[in-house]
């Protein structure tokens, strides 16, 4: 699959470089560009692209704006990349439903590697933002938890689907864990996704450390054990 993506940054010479990166890599292509959130959902409703790579401050409606409706639209999946790592950026954005968030002194072949993990349905932190939100973890544990009766509306594979989620694992390595079908895994990260009201894996995976399930799938309390994928 070709990986269709637009490109939302204010300053052209950023577009011209990003644009450049990502269509020197095979399996991307670059469908269009804007300046700013309103022309971006523009572009995006018209394009229908996988990803959106969306930077944060630009004039007019800004990024976490734009992610917001584009992710609420179900429109297409969004990669923010940003100069700057604030909290209100970072946070901004994974409420928002941002799929991955990253900052632009990433390497090229990150950023490559980021937009195809994004279009496959993972979620992408940089490693200075996981930082932050494993300290925010430690600061607000219990403040945010889910509700029991939340967490209730959830199969038991379901549970374990969300704990995996919150040790950062990716879909392939989920299914490899609880010994089930890789496209199994995509159907129960929705359901958990719809059940918990949640817009992206990035905020199950929050939701998940915050309610201490991602520290009984590191001891193997989630790992039920297996049966065939058509079982799961």
């Amino acid at each position: 699959m070709t990986v269709k993506v637009v490109v939302v940054d204010d300053h052209g010479a950023i577009r011209a470089g990003l644009r450049l990166i990502l269509e020197n890599a095979e399996g991307i292509e670059v469908v269009g560009e804007a300046g700013d959130g309103i022309t971006a959902i523009r572009q995006v409703r018209a394009l229908r692209p996988h990803v959106a790579l969306m930077d944060v401050r630009m004039p007019g409606m800004d990024g976490i704006t734009a992610t917001r409706e584009l992710v609420a639209e179900g429109q297409c999946d969004v990669l923010v990349l940003t100069t700057f790592d604030l909290d209100e950026y970072v946070y901004g954005a994974l409420r928002a439903g941002a799929a991955g968030f990253l900052l632009k002194s990433v390497e090229a072949p990150r950023l490559i590697e980021a937009v195809k993990l994004v279009a496959a349905g993972e979620g992408v932190l940089a490693p200075q933002v996981t930082r932050k939100l494993i300290t925010a973890f430690a600061q607000t544990r219990g403040e945010s938890a889910l509700s029991p009766t939340a967490l209730h509306e959830l199969t038991d594979r379901e549970r374990d689907v969300l704990a995996c989620l919150g040790t950062g694992l990716s879909n392939a390595q989920i299914a490899t864990r609880l010994h089930i079908g890789e496209t199994t895994v995509k159907t129960h990260v929705s359901r958990v996704l719809r059940k918990l009201n949640l817009r992206s894996r990035v905020q199950a995976a929050i939701l998940a450390q915050e309610n201490g399930l991602a520290h009984d799938e590191r001891r193997g309390v989630g790992n039920r054990g297996a049966g065939p994928p058509d079982q799961q």
